[in-house]
């Protein structure tokens, strides 16, 4: 098979990064499997490990290895000890550690590696003494919260869904946003997702149900792929749509309705937690997330099942089934590392065209609101306690990307100075940039203490305006007359629309609204 150049450069960096725990992050559809198969041994009969956290990813890279001896270790089945590459159900494995010596295997590679934090494989990683460890991922972060920093030295490779779409090795994404009328408002959330049992009854009703029927016959483009909360939802789902067929874990046709499917004689497929990984159905054209998540790693999983390229199929159709309260949840922008939650309510239903020419400029414009500028610190104060950052008491600025920005004027200077934090990554690593032109990745607390090094050493006279008990203390008074004054001149000049927001308006906040105005 002959690789795509992305690949011969993923396998080029896993060179050069030598011994070490490394990860590779690559967008659904682009291939990671071929990757990590046509890694050369470091030398003849070396050992590889792949592990994998479901029966179906067990099996499927073995086929890529057509020249070297393979086995087997899940379950019932044993691989012969003198296998060059093992792959391994976790769940097996870290019963049977006991059965290996630590040094068997020169490389272990993490398939779906963003479960690599839980204790299962944390158990196994920590038991083998491997020269290196290689991790695969599509997603951007864990659900439950927990970086990969504590299992992996740093991301060696990134390929995003922006680069696979643009260059045209996935398929362009269209989405849509249809309100269906449930209520998650009193679903509870557990390990960073709503709690299955309460989504399932919060979802699962009639009316909700004939809706996304009703989706499926005026929208949706077959192949038509649902995801549903569980098996119970996925067959009330197939009762409803015509031509529909539900499967999950204990259908025991699986593979005969997957290639009914294919082949077009089922036009609706209705899963639960089947299809979220390692699954090509490449003929998929339109993906129904009609199971709410928080989870941007398996909302991404999802909507994966449909980025693949195939003959005919210029587009997948996204279409995000959302609810009537204001619950936070993943949506179209997640894919690009864009934060939903960041649109006013009132704005949200734009949130719909091209994923890559209409989604970012509707978050940008949607986002950089007053609605949103007066609520920046309790937004800023929520990230920080959930993330367990110290950020110094520094009045940020954070953007739809997850980015924190400080920006300060400067005497003679137009522009001002100012300074920009990214994102933390998987491995917990940011970018800080200056105006100046000062840049430096270091893992993200590392970037927040540098941050406020640097505004004390060269701003400490700004400091009211950079700090935020300052501002706290100054800025919880009512807005004077002159602030509101200057607020509606300002909105006036730049066609602002504030009058949702000038009740009780307070010093701090009408700071905010003038400084984002100028």
């Amino acid at each position: 098979m002959e690789l795509r150049p992305y690949q011969q450069e993923c396998l080029a960096a896993i060179e050069a990064a030598g011994p070490g725990r490394w990860l590779c992050q690559l967008a659904t559809g682009m291939g990671k499997t071929v990757i990590f198969a046509n890694i050369p041994p470091a030398y003849r009969h070396a050992c590889t490990l792949i592990l994998s956290h479901r029966q179906e990813l067990v099996r499927q890279p073995l086929r890529y290895f057509t020249d070297r001896w393979t086995g087997i270790e899940m379950a019932d089945e044993h691989p012969d000890l003198a296998a060059e590459v093992i792959s391994a159900s976790v769940q097996t494995m870290v019963r049977r550690l006991h059965h290996w010596p630590v040094n068997q295997f020169h490389t272990i590679i993490v398939d779906e590696a963003h479960h690599a934090a839980s204790p299962t494989y944390r158990k196994i990683l920590d038991y083998f003494q491997p020269e290196r460890v290689l991790g695969f991922t599509a997603t951007p972060n864990r659900a439950d919260g927990l970086g990969l920093e504590s299992v992996f030295d740093g991301i060696i490779f990134q390929r995003d869904l922006r680069f696979g779409i643009e260059k045209g090795y996935l398929s362009d994404i269209r989405c849509r946003r249809v309100t269906i009328g449930y209520d998650l408002s009193h679903v509870a959330t557990r390990m960073g997702d709503y709690a299955p049992g309460e989504l399932e009854r919060a979802v699962n009703v009639d009316g909700c149900n004939k809706a996304i029927a009703q989706i499926v016959s005026q929208i949706a483009e077959p192949p038509v792929l649902i995801f549903a909360v569980d098996v119970a939802h996925a067959e009330a789902l197939a009762a409803v749509i015509p031509g529909a067929k539900a499967l999950s874990a204990k259908s025991q046709d699986r593979a005969e309705t997957v290639a009914a499917f294919r082949e077009g004689r089922i036009p609706v497929l209705v899963n639960c937690a089947l299809f979220t990984e390692g699954t090509d159905i490449p003929e998929v054209r339109t993906v129904i997330i009609a199971r709410p998540t928080k989870s941007a790693a398996l909302y991404t999983q999802m909507v994966g099942r449909g980025t693949r390229l195939s003959p005919g199929k210029d587009y997948c159709l996204l279409i995000d089934c959302v609810g009537v309260s204001n619950t936070p949840l993943c949506t179209a922008p997640t894919l690009l590392g864009l934060d939903p939650d960041s649109v006013p309510p009132r704005y949200r239903g734009e949130i719909e065209g091209d994923l890559l020419k209409d989604i970012p400029a509707v978050i940008e414009r949607s986002a950089d609101t007053p609605e949103n500028w007066v609520k920046n610190i309790e937004v800023v104060d929520l990230w920080r306690k959930a993330q367990g950052y110290v950020l110094h008491d520094v009045n940020y600025q954070r953007k739809p990307d997850g980015s924190l920005s400080v920006h300060l004027p400067v005497e003679g200077s137009r522009r001002g100075a100012s300074l920009r934090i990214s994102a933390p990554d998987l491995t917990g690593d940011a970018v800080l940039s200056t105006s100046a032109g000062y840049v430096v990745r270091l893992p993200a607390q590392q970037c927040y203490d540098l941050a406020f090094e640097c505004l004390r050493a060269k701003f400490l006279d700004c400091r009211p305006l950079w700090s935020l008990s300052s501002a706290k203390r100054w800025g919880s008074a009512p807005a004077g007359e002159k602030q509101i004054e200057y607020i509606n001149r300002l909105a006036a000049k730049r066609g602002v629309d504030v009058s949702g927001v000038m009740a009780g308006l307070t010093k701090i906040q009408a700071s905010s609204l003038i400084e984002r105005m100028r």
